[in-house]
């Protein structure tokens, strides 16, 4: 089987990956940024329902039984370990949208040089029985959308995987 075959027949999802191999480090630390972005998303409920918990327990809440028995120093400890949670969410939801960003505008420049490489390297009756601007045009939109996917689409679907 020839490499143009070979290269035709392989899952599009493979060859897409593929363009992720040399990106593996950045493809790691905005997926830890992901799970740590979204682990912290999850946290703000527990301690408002911890806050209650202090309310209506008073002395006998999750927090007094850590040592804690006076209620103000108890919501004060919970006020100061959610605005110190929002803090941390919020720069890993900073890092990720940027990792992810650079990734998505990366991995597109790199299809992008190969998708014209190879277009350029077709033979000319090819252009002859189709509209260049509308082959352009698919070829430009569907680089765009991949990126989008990466930009937006990976981070959505490791939130959904971490809850």
């Amino acid at each position: 089987m020839t490499a143009r075959k070979r290269k035709s027949s392989e899952h599009p999802l493979n060859r897409l990956l593929r363009y992720g191999d040399k990106y593996q480090t950045i493809v790691w630390q905005a997926t830890i940024c992901s799970i740590l972005n979204k682990l912290f998303d999850l946290a703000p409920p527990a301690i408002i329902g911890a806050a209650v918990d202090v309310v209506v327990q008073k002395q006998d809440s999750i927090v007094a039984r850590l040592g804690i028995t006076d209620i103000f120093q108890q919501l004060l400890i919970l006020s100061v370990l959610s605005a110190i949670i929002w803090v941390f969410e919020s720069v890993f939801e900073y890092a990720l949208t940027r990792l992810w960003r650079n990734l998505a505008q990366d991995v597109q420049h790199d299809i992008r040089l190969d998708a014209y490489s190879h277009v350029q390297n077709l033979e000319s009756a090819y252009f002859e029985e189709r509209s260049t601007g509308a082959l352009l045009s698919v070829l430009n939109d569907d680089i765009n959308q991949l990126e989008r996917f990466l930009d937006v689409g990976a981070n959505e679907i490791i939130h959904v995987l971490t809850t």
